[in-house]
């Protein structure tokens, strides 16, 4: 079976691509062992370092910057174009920091992951870590999940869990946090890539 075509979407230094990168890489029987490669790298702003590991790693790239464009629909349907025409399979938001539009849900839905720094539906949008901490949450962690129409509202694929230590900062929180979510976003694309799943309501099953 060939291997699925990922397209990756970054607004910043890219370790969750790189990570997507090294795993496919390391793998015995690299792309087609791993059941994904990176087809392109998307980005909402220039001159990154998501985008330098990319074309280092000789993976086209494209740049939809918010600001090009008249509306936020409009940059929706150019960032949806620009997407699809590297035929993916799935695509993935690396750190994306955009919230993306209907077009790109309807091009894309039930193909396109996103991860979250805290352990969903506690503590959605932009602040999940600083959130927990505030609630005194003793855990939180990272979830890998379907993006729908709301704000970190789509099926769950899977979640990873880290304790909150006494007097921990947010900063430093967040770093442990990575550290998990990048393994498991790894985790999650390679088994989506080799054994197909299914999504039925909220519960999604990998085959």
């Amino acid at each position: 079976m060939p291997a699925s075509r990922l397209v990756v979407l970054v607004s910043g230094s890219g370790t969750n691509l790189q990570a997507l990168l090294d795993a496919i890489d390391a793998h015995p029987g690299g792309a087609e062992g791993f059941g994904a490669e990176v087809v392109a790298v998307g980005a909402d702003r220039e001159n990154i370092a998501g985008l330098e590991r990319a074309e280092k790693a000789g993976i086209p790239t494209f740049v939809c910057p918010v600001k090009a464009y008249g509306s936020r629909e409009e940059w929706d349907a150019a960032l949806t174009a620009a997407t699809a025409a590297h035929a993916p399979d799935l695509v993935v938001s690396a750190g994306f920091m955009k919230i993306v539009g209907k077009s790109f849900i309807d091009g894309f839905g039930g193909r396109f992951i996103n991860t979250h720094p805290a352990l969903l539906p506690a503590f959605p949008g932009a602040h999940g870590v600083r959130d927990a901490l505030a609630y005194g949450a003793k855990v939180t962690g990272c979830t890998v999940h379907f993006v729908d129409g709301g704000v970190d509202t789509g099926p769950i694929i899977a979640q990873g869990v880290v304790e909150i230590r006494d007097g921990e900062d947010e900063a430093a929180l967040h770093e442990r946090i990575k550290e998990v979510e990048r393994q498991l976003l790894v985790d999650v694309v390679g088994r989506l890539a080799r054994h197909g799943y299914r999504i039925e309501g909220r519960k999604v099953t990998i085959q």
